[in-house]
């Protein structure tokens, strides 16, 4: 888990030795890939923006541009929004996108022969799907993106993911703070929020466009970062994906639409899942708290008549949030659930796949290895909410689901579903065979003694179904209406 998945400490000026700065940037997880997109230090993003956000938005700094970098500047400064300034986001991952990936590949308009092929693989992936699933189709229609659409599509989807957690971050500043000390930096502290918001905007911007060059439908992170009922895929990442494959382009663009559409469907039918997925990430903003010690060490040292030395101070980071039990607690849920979802998926897909698809085997690793070796995809969420997905756990869940297909058959593996509290838990990943030949709690008498209970046709019983065991074997009663 990262230690600082936001973490709060302002980027130094820049420095006159434009090669000492590179090196400090380089020193401080620099390089290829947004190592940490979403911290106020800024990371090395590659191109413009590695060493500054102004450069990130101004780009070379053209003596021409200059006023136009300057109206950009007061635009930043004046920003009363939020906790992320998204037009900025926006902005930014549309400039990335416009760089080109960094293979040399540049994006480009969907034409109409790729827009059919897209709409002809999901149709059939879904008619596939259905020998292999219970839940109907999810997908209402089928879309071909480019990378700059992927942006403007699921940017609504990442301000929901990020907005808890950035705001939970200049929350707990602001809670910290002693008030004479907000008193003496209001300015100060009011001029933060906006380069803040402007800040954590440039990072996410970087962060998706960067994203935008890897990432071949709108589920590759196991969260439906599309409209709902939209299956998406994007032609020209597709071709990237299966260009070293060895594989035929169509079998490659219909594996990954077979995985498009199953997460479609899976987002479509079980209506709590994307609130418990959610749910667990403003979990983890509700745990953000700071090292109240060590800021009290820092602020002791203060001279309330020398302004600067809190600049100082907060540009060395001293809000650094600190790991939480609740932060673990909800991460563990939400890691044990994206799981259980990716695992669902490479076994229903592997599942339609396998009699039809000569390749299927060799795409299904191909993918897992990508998961393994941890592309854009993984760490920009891993950096989000300071999670990485386990590829070990992704097998382990495909396993059990599998496993399940086996003994409960198609139906009783995807009734699981139903609720929460009948799917696996982490323990059950390390055990699946228990799992999979465990009697299941029968939730339907206990709706059914509940409704009883409520209506006074029997004596009340002190049971509630979240307090009902999961794993408790069913028990014949005595006749007192109880299991």
């Amino acid at each position: 888990m990262s230690d600082t998945p936001f973490g709060f400490g302002l980027p130094p000026e820049e420095p006159e030795n434009g090669d000492e700065g590179k090196k400090k940037d380089q020193q401080s997880g620099g390089g290829q890939g947004p190592a940490n997109p979403f911290g106020f230090g800024f990371p090395g993003a590659g191109g413009p923006g590695a060493d500054n956000p102004l450069a990130a938005m101004f780009g070379s700094m053209n003596p021409n541009d200059l006023g136009a970098a300057f109206q950009q500047l007061g635009q930043m400064l004046s920003y009363e929004g939020g906790p992320v300034n998204w037009e900025m986001a926006k902005q930014i991952a549309r400039q990335t996108v416009s760089q080109g990936t960094s293979d040399g590949t540049k994006d480009a308009s969907v034409g109409p022969a790729e827009r059919t092929a897209v709409e002809e693989a999901v149709r059939l992936a879904d008619l596939w799907l259905d020998d292999a699933t219970s839940l109907p189709s999810g997908a209402g229609s089928a879309v071909a993106w480019s990378r700059a659409e992927w942006v403007e599509a699921t940017l609504p989807v990442w301000k929901e993911l990020v907005d808890p957690v950035a705001e939970r971050v200049g929350a707990a500043m602001g809670d910290v703070l002693p008030e004479e000390m907000q008193a003496m930096a209001g300015p100060l502290i009011g001029m933060m929020r906006s380069m803040g918001g402007a800040m954590f905007g440039t990072q996410i911007g970087q962060a998706v466009g960067v994203l935008a060059g890897e990432v071949v439908g709108s589920t590759d992170i196991g969260l439906p970062l599309g409209p709902a009922g939209r299956a998406a895929l994007l032609p020209l990442n597709i071709a990237s994906f299966g260009k070293d494959l060895g594989v035929p382009q169509e079998e490659v663009r219909l594996y990954l639409a077979l995985r498009e559409a199953a997460h479609q469907r899976l987002f479509a039918h079980v209506p709590w899942l994307r609130s418990h997925l959610f749910g667990a990430v403003e979990g983890y903003a509700r745990g953000i708290k700071v090292d109240t010690a060590k800021l009290e060490d820092v602020v002791g040292q203060l001279d309330p008549q020398n302004p600067e030395q809190l600049q100082d101070a907060l540009q060395q980071g001293m809000f650094q949030p600190e790991d939480t039990p609740e932060q673990k607690a909800a991460l563990a849920r939400l890691e044990t659930a994206l799981a259980l979802v990716e695992g669902w998926v490479d076994a229903v897909v592997h599942s339609a796949a396998k009699p039809r698809l000569s390749s299927a085997d060799a795409l299904r690793e191909t993918l897992r290895r990508r998961r393994a070796t941890g592309g854009p995809a993984e760490q920009t969420f891993a950096t989000l909410i300071g999670l990485e997905l386990r590829p070990r756990r992704l097998r382990d869940a495909s396993r059990l689901w599998a496993s399940l297909t086996d003994a409960r058959g198609v139906d009783g593996r995807d009734g699981l579903w139903a609720h929460p509290d009948m799917l696996p838990t982490a323990s059950d990943l390390d055990d699946p065979d228990g799992f999979v030949h465990r009697e299941q709690l029968d939730f339907s008498e206990l709706d059914k003694m509940l409704g009883e209970a409520a209506s006074g046709s029997t004596e009340k019983p002190n049971l509630k179904k979240e307090d009902a065991p999961k794993d408790a074997p069913e028990d014949d009663s005595k006749g007192d209406g109880t299991k």
